[in-house]
Parts: structure tokens; C-alpha cells; sequence
């Protein structure tokens, strides 16, 4: 608030606030944060990073393969972990196949791969697997070569067992071929879709030139018609990692089967997406840090990225030496978080948010995937280094300061984009997206990896974006899109405006007219970040309640007083979030809560054990007068504060 503005301080919230303080100094609580890399020296040698990666895939590999006794039938657990989540078997069957392809044997545990990868395929089948698991499938038939004729896999297989595996590959179980329509899935299967196509036809399964021709445009449609970025749930503007994912999908299905027409189609977006990559991508090598699949998959897309990229340098939105500190940057949290007794990735750990298809079913699977995707991407990436002569990098990721707006899309209707900064200690990157539901935590336009910040994830709820209850009990917000968006011409702020609002926990892209228009800035300057909002009635109105919060990685709180100006400092070992309430027209409660492992404190990476909640009630709006709150978020100390 403001010195013209009389401050209102709730005695009994500033109370709370000392409690919370002093709950958490006597019971020490501490937080299963981001998983912290080593030191590492000044440079890496290429050639002793391939041997760490392939020393940790011989035990690892071998250690799974040996906790699988038999698959008659397939056992409910492996590593103590479930085995009975979709795409489970497949998953595995990739790695298996992967890695019997980098290390040149089919021999591993003392065991033959061969038929075990048969059997997998088949009870894949049995388990009406689809989508991820054909495309794991096909990819693991591949790595034994694409002459079928002296394909071991497909030579060990009965004739039975060849015509269950030609069904297992069949996009037809997913994709309607009459309509050209996905079954119940979001866009970017699509992109599976056209990869297990091109592989079929790649080794001969599918002689229907024409049909994977035509799988292939259908899935190239949205860049084909100009967009750069892929919405995946048209049209209600779901851009997210998916977005990249997709695009590569269509090129690698595509350049399999020689549809260059198409290539070119993808490659301005592939251009565009890698950079916003690189500037959305943190130093330990995390890339995306909003919307689905976050957490231990985005350090693996930083893999597979690189690895892609590296094959294909007109994409490159760095030099190799870069993206080569990128890949290591990414492997180093993906080796600190896999636990060596447990054989698994820690997917659920305390604070560690996913979304509700990672299911604990899924746990083994989310290993495995790991397992595959960096076999894979190593296979790659260790080639175009040794051909382009690389033998050392840094150890540290050189990422340069930024501040631009990438519209997703801007026409008339709805825009979408996000807003990316990184210019010292402040880097994050605030969406202008819709997720799965109106008003999901993950999609809000929220600075997703400022320093002392996260979401909860998959939760609606008021990061950082207000909430209002209205008189008739709905709740809005300002979220899923914006309808006007204004960037600053120097990239150091951005304004969003909204008449039309999501009710919180509806259909994504259903909005309303409140008769409510909200203007939102964001701006940045020094150490801080400014949220500056203006709501403007069209008619009396009255709002019950509206409150956000501000969810911390703060291990405690400090809270003072300088005059009438409050300050509170959310304490975390990476740094300190310092919050001012510099403004506002209506008087504020403030408040703070610990989370424990319920979901509002599951991050995709760690914890989020404090809220800082802002509050107010029974606002009285009056037409065509603005009513303005001006919230600052600093970052004090990057290093613990001391106690």
C-alpha cells in the first residue's frame, strides 16, 4: 500500500505469520527441493562423459532386466515400483532394445533380449497398449535394422506372433483413418501417429504409400497452414513442451519417409521453438517450466533436444560446445535425482507434484523412459560430437540475458504467448496459455521459474492471479489466454487485458463477461518484478472475496514494518522472495500457511512448503471507476539468508 493509502494490517495475520516462523525454527522443517548437481571441473571430456553414461546404463539396465523373472505372467512390480501403468512394457521394451543397439550385444544380465522384447510387444497387446506403447514398439523393431529379412526380432517371431505385432503397430487403434480425427486424444498424437506410420513403412510393415502420406499431412496440418507454435486442444490455445515435441515428431516422420515437402513445411517452426528453447532453458538444464510433464521430463526433452538438434545444425539455437554443456547440465539432475539403491527415478518423493496420469502404476514406466530416452539421445548426440570434433565443453551453460514476447498466437479472438526473462539472478517465463481447465496452476500467467518461486501443480488455484467470487458464488479469473496483449517494445514489461473471464474450474476455452475488464502489467527493473492491476466496472458490482498467492520453495518467513509499508521475505535455501504490497484500493489481509505434502505443496520439482495468501472482501465496484493493486516481487540474496 501506498503512503496515501491508510495501511490496514491484520494484527491477528501478522501473528500467524510469527507462529508459522517460529513452527518451523522449532521443528527445523526442511524441504525436498531441486535436486542439486555436483561440482563439476572447469571442462568435461566428451569421451569421460560417455563412458560415466554408458558405465550407468550397464548397471542400471542390467539391474532391471535381472529384476524381471518371467513374463508368463508379466510381474505386477519391478524394483518395488508398479508395472501396470499404460505404456509400462513398452516403455522398457525401447530400453531394452536401445540399449542392446549403443552396446552392440544382445547379451545383457546373461540374458537374451530378443525374445524378451518379443514377449513384452505381445503382452503390450494383450493390454490394449496404444499410442507411446506402438511408437516404442516400432522404434524398438528398428533398432535391430530395417531389413526385416535379417531383423533379429522380427526373424525370432512365430507367424502368430508377426501378425500380433503388425496389429501392435497399426496407428488404426488410435487414429480414425475415415475421419482423419485423433480418437480422444489431444494433438500432438498426431505426431505418434505419423512416426509409428513412417516406421512401418520404413521396414515394410505398411505398403500403403498413400496412407501414410496422408497420416503425415493430417499431422502437419497446424504448420503446414503457417502456425509456428501447436496448440494441443484446438482451439482453446494449450501451448506447452508438447508444442516442440510435436513439431520434431512430424520432421523425424517425415525425413523417414523422404517427404521433404513437409520438412520445409516444419522448419520455420523448428527454428522458432529451439530458440524460445534456449531462452526458456535454466542452467542445471531444465527447459519448460509451465503447463503438463514437467519435472524429471523436462531435464529429459533437454536431452533429446540437444541430441536432435545436434543432427540437425540449421535448428541449432546455440553452438554444439553450448548445447553439449545443456545435455551434461540436464544429466547431471537426472543422475542426482535417480536413486542407486532404489534402481528409480524419484518421481514421488516428498513435495514432488504430477499430473494425474502419472499415476504410482506409472512409477516403474517414468523409469524406464528415462533409461530409453537418454540411450537413445546419447547414441545420437556422442556421434555428431566425435564428427564434429568436440572433445571437451564447459561444465557450465552459457546463457545470455533476454527479455521478448513470443506470441503463440495473435489474431482476432483470444492471444496466447509467453513472456521470457533472464537478466542475472531473475530468469522466468509468464505464459499467456489455457491448460487443461480454466484457471489450472500450471497454465496461469505466473513467472514459472522465478528464484523462491513455484506452483503446486495441476491445482486451480490463485498463483499469482487473482481470484474473485462474485455475488452469485462464481469465481472468475484472469487466465487461459488474454484478449488484448501488449508487449513493450524493449521486452522489459507486457500488458494483458481481459472482459472475457474463465470461471475457475471449468471447460478450457469456455469464457464469460463479467462486466469486469481487467488490465494487467508486468514489468521488470533492477532485482524486482512489478504486477500492476486495474479493474474497471461496467456496472455496480460487488465482489465477495478476492485473494491470490504467492507459493513459496521459503523454508520460513520474515515479516517487518517500515513506517506503513509491510515487507515479507520468503526464506529458501536458493534465495530470498521479498513481496510489497506497494498499492491498493481496497484494504488487504495477509497471511501465511505451510502446505506439509498435501497437494498445494507438490512442486514438479520439490516442495512449495509456504503461501504467502493476500485477501481482501466485500469490495464494492462503481462503474467506470478504476480500482488498482500494485504488487512487487524482489529477489534479495541468492545465497541462504542467514538465521
Amino acid at each position: 500500500m501506498d503512503r496515501a493509502t491508510p495501511a490496514v494490517v491484520s494484527i491477528k495475520n501478522l501473528f500467524r505469520n510469527m507462529m508459522v516462523l517460529g513452527l518451523f525454527e522449532l521443528l527445523g522443517v526442511a524441504i525436498a527441493g531441486t535436486a542439486q548437481t555436483s561440482t563439476a571441473p572447469a571442462q568435461i571430456s566428451t569421451a569421460s562423459l560417455d563412458q560415466e553414461i554408458r558405465e550407468f546404463l550397464d548397471r542400471q539396465v542390467a539391474a532391471h532386466i535381472q529384476g524381471i523373472k518371467s513374463l508368463d505372467p508379466p510381474p505386477d512390480r519391478v524394483m518395488g515400483a508398479l508395472t501396470t501403468g499404460e505404456f509400462s512394457w513398452g516403455t522398457f521394451m525401447r530400453a531394452l532394445a536401445a540399449y542392446s543397439d549403443l552396446a552392440k550385444r544382445q547379451t545383457v544380465a546373461g540374458r537374451d533380449v530378443v525374445p524378451i522384447i518379443a514377449k513384452m510387444g505381445l503382452v503390450e497387446l494383450r493390454q490394449g497398449g496404444k499410442t507411446w506403447a506402438q511408437l516404442y514398439a516400432a522404434l524398438a523393431l528398428r533398432h535391430f535394422g530395417t531389413d526385416l529379412n535379417h531383423n533379429a526380432l522380427w526373424q525370432g517371431l512365430s507367424s502368430a506372433d508377426r501378425v500380433a505385432w503388425k496389429s501392435l503397430l497399426d496407428p488404426g487403434r488410435f487414429y480414425d483413418v475415415r475421419t482423419r480425427k485423433l480418437i480422444h486424444l489431444p494433438e500432438n498424437y498426431f505426431g505418434v501417429a505419423a512416426r509409428i506410420a513412417a516406421i512401418g513403412f520404413q521396414v515394410g510393415l505398411v505398403k500403403d504409400r498413400a496412407y501414410v502420406d496422408d497420416l503425415i499431412d493430417r499431422a502437419a496440418e497446424q504448420f503446414t497452414r503457417g502456425a509456428l507454435f501447436a496448440d494441443d486442444a484446438l482451439p482453446t490455445g494449450r501451448y506447452d513442451r508438447y508444442s516442440n515435441e510435436y513439431a520434431r515428431a512430424v520432421y523425424d516422420a517425415a525425413e523417414t519417409v523422404g517427404r521433404a515437402d513437409i520438412m520445409n513445411a516444419v522448419a520455420p517452426s523448428l527454428k522458432e521453438q529451439m530458440r524460445l528453447w534456449w531462452d526458456l532453458l535454466s542452467p542445471d538444464g531444465y527447459g519448460y517450466s509451465w503447463g503438463r510433464s514437467l519435472g524429471a521430463i523436462s531435464y529429459m526433452d533437454t536431452l533429446e533436444i540437444v541430441a536432435f538438434v545436434g543432427e540437425h545444425p540449421e535448428f541449432r539455437p546455440a553452438p554444439l560446445s553450448e548445447l553439449a554443456s545443456a545435455y551434461y547440465a540436464a544429466w547431471r539432475w537426472l543422475r542426482t535425482d535417480f536413486n542407486d539403491d532404489t534402481h528409480l527415478l524419484s518421481v514421488f518423493a516428498f513435495g514432488r507434484g504430477d499430473y494425474s496420469y502419472i499415476t504410482r502404476e506409472r512409477e516403474w514406466q517414468q523409469t524406464t523412459a528415462f533409461l530409453a530416452k537418454l540411450i537413445d539421445a546419447h547414441q545420437t548426440f556422442t556421434k555428431v560430437l566425435a564428427r564434429e570434433n568436440v572433445a571437451a565443453f564447459s561444465s557450465h551453460t552459457s546463457l545470455g540475458d533476454l527479455a521478448r514476447f513470443v506470441y503463440f498466437r495473435n489474431e482476432a479472438g483470444r492471444k496466447f504467448g509467453v513472456w521470457v526473462v533472464r537478466q542475472g539472478e531473475m530468469h522466468f517465463a509468464l505464459p499467456f496459455v489455457a491448460g487443461p481447465r480454466a484457471a489450472t496452476s500450471d497454465y496461469e500467467p505466473v513467472p514459472h521459474g522465478l528464484l523462491g518461486m513455484a506452483v503446486p501443480v495441476e491445482q486451480t488455484y490463485p498463483c499469482l492471479v487473482p481470484f474473485l467470487e462474485l455475488e452469485d458464488g462464481t469465481t472468475i479469473a484472469a487466465a487461459d489466454g488474454a484478449d488484448e496483449i501488449h508487449p513493450s517494445s524493449d521486452g522489459q514489461s507486457v500488458t494483458a487485458t481481459w472482459e472475457r473471464w474463465v470461471v475457475v474450474g471449468a471447460k478450457a476455452g469456455e469464457t464469460i463477461d463479467p462486466g469486469l475488464v481487467s488490465e494487467v502489467t508486468w514489468a521488470v527493473g533492477g532485482k524486482g518484478l512489478r504486477r500492476s492491476e486495474v479493474i474497471t466496472a461496467s456496472k455496480a458490482s460487488r465482489v465477495r472475496r478476492i485473494w491470490m498467492t504467492v507459493p513459496s520453495v521459503g523454508e520460513h518467513i520474515e515479516t517487518s514494518l517500515v513506517g506503513i509499508l509491510r515487507s515479507d521475505r520468503l526464506v529458501s535455501k536458493e534465495g530470498t522472495l521479498e513481496v510489497h504490497v506497494l498499492h491498493s484500493d481496497w484494504p488487504i489481509q495477509m497471511s501465511a500457511f505451510a502446505t506439509g505434502d498435501g497437494p498445494l505443496g507438490r512442486g514438479a520439482r520439490g516442495a512449495i512448503p509456504l503461501h504467502l495468501v493476500l485477501e481482501a472482501k466485500n469490495i464494492s465496484l462503481t462503474p467506470g471507476v478504476e480500482q488498482k493493486w500494485d504488487i512487487e516481487l524482489s529477489i534479495v540474496a541468492h545465497a541462504r539468508h542467514s538465521e
